[in-house]
């Protein structure tokens, strides 16, 4: 089986969604299934949108790509849509509308978090098969191996870590906490630590901030405290809280989006005013939930194996699945000529080291420049 995942994967910190395609492309190889990331070979099994977005820089196809190549080179290929975005997360305008429009190539569409699902229908996306996957992080990293067990005397310290800086991320509510430490005695009780990027000109001025960690260095940093906190708004699923769980630490987190499915049973959930009053709650009750995060169900390798067991059903069931199909309009023969000329010449720039290298580096300027004109 070949599967073609629509994204790059990049080295280093760079955020859940590339944690995302690394660990399944990783357990689909584990399982003798070769991983791709592009479109030019002729014999894909099943192609994996991750975002359908022109603008998005580790996206490497879009789904007018992927109608192209049913259209022109497989028609075969099984088609599933990764719902991991919404307008709702970063107060934007067209992703809703763009990630619908794109599920008209789509014959099976996932989503990270009944929250997101929940949203996506009621804006009109009921036409294909549906389903919910929880997301998870890599349990041979991000587990509670060597977890800090707080000693109730000392501060309790108090951990989060985020690779975007969006508003959404929660930086006011940090920003609470962190001046919540400052008076009093306060620092006497509680320490905050802020793993990730800043804002511009936005900084603490009680907490420790450290520059953005991955893999072991940042699980290790993770269990150097006793609480995880998330203050996100609208997060589809997120992965910093997964692996802070996964870490063995109790989680204080927003009533917000996705991420009260991750975390119900496994802290205390806030709803904005009453942060102070629910950080005493979950330290007066720490052990309880020590004790209750020690069986955190969500991680990589059951999230990978839910794809697997999708991925399987969709070539079992392919001739069911490609009955449903909505056939897309055929093209003339100059939109043809023209398809190939430039799939020929993509190929030859995305599967040569050198120009793949240089291509990317004039992307990631043209997007730069882009995105300031814009402001």
């Amino acid at each position: 089986m070949k599967v073609s995942i629509g994204s790059k994967i990049f080295d280093g910190p760079w955020g859940g969604g590339n944690l995302f395609v690394k660990n399944l492309s990783l357990f689909l190889n584990s399982k003798n299934i070769e991983v791709i990331h592009d479109l030019y070979d002729k014999d894909i099994d099943i192609i994996i949108l991750t975002d359908p977005r022109k603008s998005s820089y580790s996206s490497t196809f879009t789904h007018e790509d992927i109608k192209n190549y049913l259209n022109y080179i497989n028609g075969k290929a099984l088609v599933i849509q990764r719902f991991n975005e919404c307008d709702e997360r970063k107060n934007t305008k067209d992703v809703n509308q763009i990630m619908i429009s794109a599920n008209e190539c789509s014959d099976k569409n996932i989503f990270v978090s009944r929250w997101l699902q929940n949203l996506y229908e009621e804006q009109g996306l009921s036409n294909k098969e549906n389903q919910t996957i929880m997301t998870g992080a890599d349990v041979s990293v991000f587990n509670n191996n060597n977890s800090k067990i707080w000693d109730s005397e000392s501060p309790l310290k108090i951990v989060t870590h985020h690779w975007g800086t969006n508003a959404n991320k929660g930086f006011q509510d940090y920003k609470i906490l962190d001046d919540f430490i400052g008076q009093d005695n306060n620092n006497k009780k509680f320490e905050f630590t802020f793993i990730g990027n800043l804002p511009k000109d936005f900084k603490f001025n009680h907490s420790k901030h450290i520059p953005p960690l991955h893999g072991k260095e940042l699980a290790d940093e993770l269990k150097n405290n006793h609480l995880y906190f998330t203050a996100s708004k609208n997060e589809p699923s997120g992965n910093h809280h997964i692996e802070g769980a996964q870490c063995g630490l109790p989680i204080l987190y927003l009533n917000s989006g996705g991420i009260p499915e991750f975390c119900n049973k496994f802290g205390v959930a806030y709803e904005g005013i009453d942060l102070i009053e629910k950080l005493f709650q979950i330290k007066n009750d720490y052990f309880f939930y020590k004790e209750e995060i020690s069986s955190y169900p969500y991680n990589s390798e059951i999230m990978c194996n839910e794809y697997y067991d999708e991925a399987m059903n969709l070539m079992t069931n392919s001739d069911t699945y490609l009955s449903k199909r909505n056939h897309f309009t055929q093209k003339s023969y100059f939109s043809k000529y023209i398809f190939f000329s430039k799939y020929y010449l993509n190929k030859l720039i995305h599967r040569n080291r050198l120009l793949s290298k240089i291509y990317t580096y004039f992307i990631r300027g043209y997007l730069k420049i882009k995105s300031m004109i814009i402001k």
